[in-house]
Order: C-alpha cells, then sequence, then structure tokens
C-alpha cells in the first residue's frame, strides 16, 4: 500500500512540483516524502465525500433590438415613424420635419411640379416605400364552395334521411331492391351540392373581376411639373395628388395647398360629422376618404 502511494507520490512530484531536491539530506527526503503522503491520503479520502453541487440552470434573457436603416436614397426620413404621423395624426413628430415643406423636402417632392416621375425615381420610391397595394386574400377554390354547401343544414338532414333510408330499405328488402330510396336521395342531394358550388364559384370569381375593375380608379398627380392621370395602385410616396369633390382620397397624405376642406370619414369612423382639413390644425388626409367641399 505505502509503495503504491510513493510510486503516485513520486509520479506526483515529477509532474506537479518542481522542488531542489538535490539539496536536502537524506533525513529530510523520506519526511518530506511522509509529509506528502498524507497530504495525498487526505485528500484521496476526502474528495469521495464531497456533495456535487447542483447546478441551477441558467436562463438567458435576449433583447431583440430592431436598428432602423434609413433608405440611402431618402436618409432623412424614418420609415418606420412615416405611416404613424398621419394615423396617429401626430402634428409634434411632423414639426420634427419642420412641417410639411419639410417632410417633402426629405422626400425629394416638388410642391408645385411634383416629383420627377420618372420610371427610375417611382422604382426607388416603391422599393423604399411600399407600394400603394394591399395584400389581396388567397382565391377561393371550387373545394371550399362544395365544403360550404356541405355544411348547410338542410344538406346535412338530407344526408341523414337518406343513410336511414338506405338502411332501412336495405334490411327489408335486400341490397338488389332496397337501395332504390335512400341512392336516390343521396343523388339527388349531391347534385344540389354539386350545382350550389358551381353557381357560387363563378359568382365569386366575377366579384373577383369587378372589384379589381372598380378599384383600379385613375387619380391626377403632378409629375415633372404636368398634371396626368395615373391608376391608385401605382402612386407612390412624394407623390402630389390634385382633389376635387366627390373624389376618394386614394392614399394617406398631407394637405399642402388650399384654405381648407371638407371630408366625409364616416367610412373609417362610424361618425357622420364632416372633418374639416387645413395647414396648421389637421392637415391630415385619409385613405378611402370622400372629399365634399373644397375652399
Amino acid at each position: 500500500m505505502f509503495s503504491l502511494f510513493q510510486d503516485s507520490l513520486d509520479n506526483l512530484e515529477r509532474s506537479m512540483l518542481v522542488l531542489p531536491t538535490t539539496m536536502l539530506t537524506e533525513p529530510n527526503q523520506k519526511r518530506w516524502h511522509m509529509a506528502f503522503a498524507a497530504i495525498y491520503c487526505s485528500r484521496a479520502f476526502y474528495t469521495p465525500l464531497k456533495k456535487p453541487r447542483k447546478k441551477f440552470p441558467v436562463s438567458s434573457t435576449r433583447v431583440v433590438i430592431d436598428v432602423f436603416e434609413p433608405h440611402p436614397c431618402f436618409s432623412k426620413i424614418d420609415q418606420s415613424v412615416l405611416p404613424g404621423i398621419v394615423k396617429q395624426k401626430n402634428l409634434d413628430q411632423l414639426g420634427k420635419y419642420d412641417g410639411v415643406k419639410g417632410l417633402a423636402c426629405g422626400l425629394e417632392t416638388n410642391l408645385e411640379n411634383g416629383i420627377s416621375g420618372d420610371t427610375e425615381d417611382v422604382l426607388r420610391r416603391s422599393e423604399a416605400f411600399g407600394s400603394n397595394t394591399y395584400r389581396r386574400p388567397p382565391a377561393k377554390n371550387l373545394l371550399y364552395f362544395v365544403w360550404e354547401a356541405l355544411r348547410d343544414p338542410t344538406i346535412l338532414i338530407l344526408l341523414v334521411c337518406a343513410a336511414l333510408s338506405l338502411g332501412f330499405g336495405i334490411k327489408e328488402h335486400g341490397l338488389k331492391d332496397g337501395w332504390y330510396d335512400g341512392g336516390s336521395i343521396f343523388v339527388a342531394v349531391f347534385l344540389v351540392i354539386a350545382v350550389s358550388a358551381l353557381s357560387n364559384f363563378r359568382q365569386n370569381r366575377q366579384f373577383v373581376k369587378l372589384s379589381k375593375v372598380s378599384n383600379n380608379i385613375q387619380v391626377d398627380v403632378m409629375r415633372n411639373g404636368r398634371r396626368q392621370q395615373v391608376s391608385i395602385f401605382e402612386i407612390v410616396v412624394g407623390d402630389v395628388v390634385c382633389l376635387k369633390i366627390g373624389d376618394q382620397v386614394p392614399a394617406d397624405g398631407l394637405f399642402i395647398d388650399g384654405h381648407s376642406l371638407l371630408v366625409d370619414e364616416s367610412s373609417m369612423t362610424g361618425e357622420s360629422d364632416h372633418v374639416e382639413v387645413d395647414l396648421t390644425q389637421n392637415p391630415f388626409l385619409f385613405s378611402g376618404t370622400k372629399v365634399l367641399e373644397i375652399d
């Protein structure tokens, strides 16, 4: 036993401790070995008695920071703040851009001549701020209308009656002659489902086509100093739109010219009161509202 400890101690002495043993006498060397053996044995017996430390789960908190990077062509405009100026009618935020004129300057818009309006300019603005379109829901296929027809309570009742008639008929008259009544009801129900689903499917497709045509409104804008008509879906941020009585406001924007005008915001707020828009207190215009009066 002592020889094993001695060998291990000699190895530890060579690998871990670098001592000038050549300067020690033989008795001192033996004392040194005995002391080291006692320390080693105490550590060897003490180590298994140690209780393993509990490892507590380390909870890591991740913080996501959305860093705004302005578009290189419109470095003065914060795209994330721009929609909120109109939606929240934020005059303070508008004041940080020095009003409507300062915001138009940041958007590289001439309040009299509008934007340049060439293809490159329109694409650049669409890339920076997006287009004046909304995401349409996916088109409904024929199976959707078949499922809707199957969910009709009358159809469900008829299917249950057909199943009962088929079961009782087969039980009483056998499979050869007992399926006529129940089978005929099933065929009639399936014909009704097919006709109803096809009719609704065609009507839906026609409605989608008509909505595309009706929503494609032509509006007057100023581009490169000329007044021209463009589709409501081709309007970009920075466009100067010319409005007249009865027009629908094509997009959220700011009032830039004229004394005042009245708009109908009932489609958004549900209130029938007309809202006055001016240059100082309320220059905000909302998409879908209707122009009633211009001074």
